[in-house]
Protein backbone atom coordinates (compact mmCIF):
# COMPACT_ATOMS: atom_id res chain seq x y z
CA UNK A 1 0.00 0.00 0.00
CA UNK A 2 1.19 3.26 -0.88
CA UNK A 3 1.60 6.43 1.62
CA UNK A 4 -0.34 9.04 0.72
CA UNK A 5 1.79 12.82 0.86
CA UNK A 6 -0.31 15.53 2.06
CA UNK A 7 0.78 19.08 0.73
CA UNK A 8 2.53 20.81 3.37
CA UNK A 9 3.12 24.47 3.76
CA UNK A 10 5.30 26.63 5.83
CA UNK A 11 5.09 30.50 6.75
CA UNK A 12 7.54 32.61 9.13
CA UNK A 13 6.58 35.88 10.16
CA UNK A 14 9.31 38.32 11.14
CA UNK A 15 11.14 35.49 12.33
CA UNK A 16 8.89 35.00 15.63
CA UNK A 17 6.17 32.77 14.62
CA UNK A 18 6.15 29.95 12.33
CA UNK A 19 2.99 27.99 11.19
CA UNK A 20 2.73 24.31 9.48
CA UNK A 21 0.44 22.54 7.86
CA UNK A 22 0.82 18.68 6.91
CA UNK A 23 2.36 17.97 10.18
CA UNK A 24 1.86 14.56 11.30
CA UNK A 25 3.70 14.91 14.86
CA UNK A 26 5.75 16.73 17.32
CA UNK A 27 8.30 14.39 18.28
CA UNK A 28 10.50 16.60 20.75
CA UNK A 29 10.16 20.32 22.38
CA UNK A 30 12.35 22.32 24.05
CA UNK A 31 13.07 26.48 24.09
CA UNK A 32 15.70 25.86 21.83
CA UNK A 33 14.39 22.84 19.07
CA UNK A 34 11.30 21.81 18.17
CA UNK A 35 11.16 18.00 15.82
CA UNK A 36 8.31 17.65 13.76
CA UNK A 37 7.21 15.02 11.48
CA UNK A 38 6.11 15.86 7.73
CA UNK A 39 5.13 13.42 5.10
CA UNK A 40 7.36 11.20 6.98
CA UNK A 41 10.61 12.89 7.58
CA UNK A 42 11.92 15.26 10.29
CA UNK A 43 12.33 18.70 10.26
CA UNK A 44 14.02 20.62 13.22
CA UNK A 45 13.20 24.44 14.11
CA UNK A 46 16.16 26.07 16.41
CA UNK A 47 16.03 29.09 18.15
CA UNK A 48 15.63 30.74 21.42
CA UNK A 49 12.59 31.19 23.75
CA UNK A 50 10.64 28.56 21.65
CA UNK A 51 7.49 27.47 22.24
CA UNK A 52 4.58 25.22 20.42
CA UNK A 53 1.22 27.27 20.53
CA UNK A 54 -0.71 24.60 18.64
CA UNK A 55 -0.65 21.44 17.18
CA UNK A 56 -4.05 19.22 16.10
CA UNK A 57 -3.16 15.92 15.15
CA UNK A 58 -6.26 15.32 13.35
CA UNK A 59 -5.93 18.52 10.71
CA UNK A 60 -1.98 18.46 10.86
CA UNK A 61 -1.83 22.40 11.81
CA UNK A 62 1.03 23.73 13.63
CA UNK A 63 2.47 27.34 14.95
CA UNK A 64 5.04 27.84 17.43
CA UNK A 65 6.59 31.39 18.43
CA UNK A 66 9.80 32.78 19.56
CA UNK A 67 13.36 33.48 18.02
CA UNK A 68 13.42 31.28 15.07
CA UNK A 69 17.08 30.76 14.14
CA UNK A 70 17.25 27.30 11.23
CA UNK A 71 14.88 24.94 10.29
CA UNK A 72 16.48 21.87 8.89
CA UNK A 73 14.00 19.20 6.76
CA UNK A 74 15.07 15.91 6.20
CA UNK A 75 18.87 14.54 6.46
CA UNK A 76 22.21 15.53 6.59
CA UNK A 77 22.25 19.44 5.15
CA UNK A 78 18.32 20.50 4.99
CA UNK A 79 17.54 23.33 2.41
CA UNK A 80 16.87 25.83 4.67
CA UNK A 81 19.41 24.89 6.97
CA UNK A 82 20.88 28.95 8.20
CA UNK A 83 18.47 30.12 6.10
CA UNK A 84 17.21 33.13 9.06
CA UNK A 85 20.90 34.33 9.99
Amino acid sequence: MREEIKQSVLTIEQQSKISMTGVSSVDGFSENEITLTVNGKRVVIRGAHLKVLAFSEGSGNFSAGGEVASIRFGGKGGALKGLLR
